[in-house]
Order: C-alpha cells, then sequence, then structure tokens
C-alpha cells in the first residue's frame, strides 16, 4: 500500500508537469493557474509533498460538471489511485447536492480506459440514446 495524503491544492507548476507525464497537452502557466483558480473540486494525492495523482471538476454552478483531469503518475498506476481520485471526486460533487437537485457529471475518457469509468456509472458515447462526444482545442 502506497503511504499517500489527498490534499485539494497544486500550484500551476505541479498542474503543467502532470499533464507533461500523462502526455497531455501544455499551455501557459498564467491559464494553468486560472483553470486551477475555477476549479469546483481538486482532489491531489501526495506523496512526500509531490504529486502523485491528481482530479479535477468544473462546473456551471447549475446543473453541469465536468470531470476534465484524472492523472496518476505511470510508476503509481495500477495501484488503485485512479480509483481514489474518482471515488473522491464523486463525493465531493454529490456532497454539493441540495435536496432535489441534480446534476450531469461529464468526462471524456482517454481510449481504452472507458471500462474504468463505467466502474463509476458512466456511460459510454456513442450509444442508443446519446451520440459521440466531441472536442476542439483552439489556438489563439
Amino acid at each position: 500500500m502506497i503511504d499517500y495524503e489527498i490534499t485539494n491544492y497544486l500550484t500551476p507548476e505541479e498542474y503543467m508537469k502532470m499533464r507533461e507525464i500523462a502526455g497531455w497537452s501544455l499551455f501557459p502557466l498564467e491559464q494553468a493557474e486560472q483553470g486551477l483558480k475555477n476549479s469546483f473540486v481538486l482532489v491531489c494525492l501526495r506523496k512526500d509533498g509531490k504529486p502523485i495523482g491528481i482530479g479535477r471538476a468544473v462546473s456551471d454552478q447549475g446543473y453541469v460538471i465536468y470531470i476534465a483531469d484524472v492523472i496518476v503518475s505511470p510508476e503509481y498506476q495500477g495501484q488503485g489511485l485512479g480509483r481514489t481520485i474518482m471515488e473522491e471526486l464523486m463525493l465531493r460533487i454529490k456532497a454539493t447536492l441540495k435536496p432535489g437537485y441534480k446534476v450531469m457529471v461529464t468526462l471524456m475518457a482517454a481510449k481504452g480506459k472507458e471500462e474504468f469509468y463505467n466502474k463509476f456509472g458512466f456511460v459510454n458515447r456513442p450509444s442508443e440514446r446519446f451520440g459521440c462526444g466531441m472536442h476542439q482545442w483552439l489556438d489563439g
């Protein structure tokens, strides 16, 4: 079992390093700082003070929540940390709901990771009811 602590903070530099480790696109630290500041829920698993896994969700503060990031450092993958991150994200999201409220939580799974998210109740797209998820990056 890995000894780690769960925190709710992440510096822009740490965030960009985790994106780099995951092979995701990078952008200026100023953008990372603004994005982190506007996070609805942030989970960071730290070992010896350094991030080894992160999860982040953003919200319109109404009924839409998007899980934007779930990253576990490669050397710690396969040890249940992704599950811990998702459980924390979902628990914290549910804790924000007022009685009678409901929200649509969405995400875009990396190729081959769909089954992981199915365990948390997410449905694959496309399906009989839903079209495929789509996105694009815009450069300034």
